[in-house]
């Protein structure tokens, strides 16, 4: 079985120096949704489908997917966040819901962080953005130069899928194949030098500025708590509402997509 997909139509729009990859679906009022690592627009298909109503816009992160980027990319935070004003002026985007997972938080709330006022909400998926941060088993061994690229080169389908599924028991495998068949070599290398640009500390401050610049943005947090990557205890300190759900792990939007949709849709509709 193929991984399916809702988004009826891809473009490409130029943000900076990077070629950025948009996948598009709806109509309404627009949602930009940010993947994460090892991920592609893709990874919110079966969310995305169940959300009719919405103008639905997913792009590829800089070096992800088709989204080609220049090696030396600038991974500050203040980039990051430049990056996805960037999209949203490319696609004339002026107010819009938020929503972020893994990496693509980082991106997604620095913007938040320095443009509180163009979103009309924000939806958090597990990720990060606290300095007190203890980086994950893979996530150290990326950042460990050598060390990296060899895990990299080695991981095969079947490990790739196994690695998916100890993230997120009740992951779908058709997903987790599809995914492998995105994961080109620029993507393995912006993934090292994203954790290895990355150190805890870069988000000390913007830890505090975003939750001050977001206290009056309508907030929510779905945080599966199996995930072995990211503690659940982050979960409750992005503000608004949270929800913990106890028998998903790092990628709910995958394992329970009726729960995630619908959670989101009453957020939207607030």
């Amino acid at each position: 079985m193929t991984w399916s997909s809702p988004f009826t139509s891809h473009r490409s729009v130029q943000v900076g120096a990077v070629d950025t990859h948009v996948a598009e679906c709806g109509e309404g009022a627009p949602v930009l949704l940010l993947h994460g690592n090892p991920d592609t627009h893709s990874v919110w298909s079966s969310t995305v489908a169940l959300l009719p109503g919405y103008r639905c816009l997913a792009p590829d992160l800089p070096g992800f997917g088709a989204s080609r980027a220049p090696a030396n990319f600038d991974l500050s935070l203040d980039n990051q966040g430049e990056f996805v004003r960037g999209v949203a002026a490319a696609l004339a985007l002026d107010r819009f819901h938020l929503v972020v997972h893994d990496v693509g938080g980082a991106f997604g709330l620095a913007f938040a962080t320095e443009h509180p006022e163009r979103l009309l909400s924000l939806t958090t998926f597990n990720t990060l953005f606290f300095p007190d941060l203890h980086w994950h088993f893979w996530a150290r061994v990326w950042r460990t130069r050598v060390l990296g690229e060899i895990s990299l080169a080695v991981m095969n389908r079947a490990l790739f899928a196994r690695e998916l599924k100890r993230g997120s028991p009740n992951m779908p495998r058709e997903y987790a194949d599809h995914a492998y068949g995105e994961l080109t070599p620029a993507m393995k290398k912006m993934v090292l030098r994203w954790y290895r640009a990355m150190d805890p500390e870069v988000w000390t401050g913007w830890d505090t500025r975003f939750l001050a610049a977001t206290a009056t943005i309508p907030k929510l947090t779905l945080w599966g708590d199996l995930d072995p990557f990211l503690p659940s205890s982050f979960a409750d300190r992005f503000g608004g509402e949270t929800k913990h759900v106890a028998d998903c792990g790092h990628w709910l939007m995958l394992e329970r997509p009726e729960l995630a949709a619908t959670a989101m849709r009453a957020l939207f509709d607030r």
